[in-house]
């Protein structure tokens, strides 16, 4: 079981290195870089659920751009979106 989520790990960090634009990949990457390894089986299927939404959508949601629909807007999101923001003041 151990293997499985390690390969499940590794995939999920390279769908969030490689979106459809740079600040997704520095944003999405970077937080799972720094997250996965400790994310429980719930969070990487929360996370996993995020990765399946359009990068634009995804972004404007994290950067608070556009309002977060309720049904996304879950702690895993919560922690995405408030290590963007802490990027963002930092960098």
């Amino acid at each position: 079981m151990s293997d499985e989520i390690e390969i499940r790990r590794r995939r999920l960090l390279y769908r969030a290195d490689h979106r459809g634009f740079k600040e997704a990949d520095l944003v999405i990457g970077g937080f799972a870089r720094a997250r996965l390894a400790d994310m429980s089986e719930n969070e990487l299927d929360e996370f996993e659920a995020l990765l399946e939404i359009p990068d634009q959508e995804l972004y404007a949601w994290i950067v608070g751009r556009e309002p977060v629909p309720q049904d996304v807007d879950g702690p895993v999101f919560q922690a995405l979106a408030a290590s963007a923001h802490a990027v963002t003041k930092t960098g």
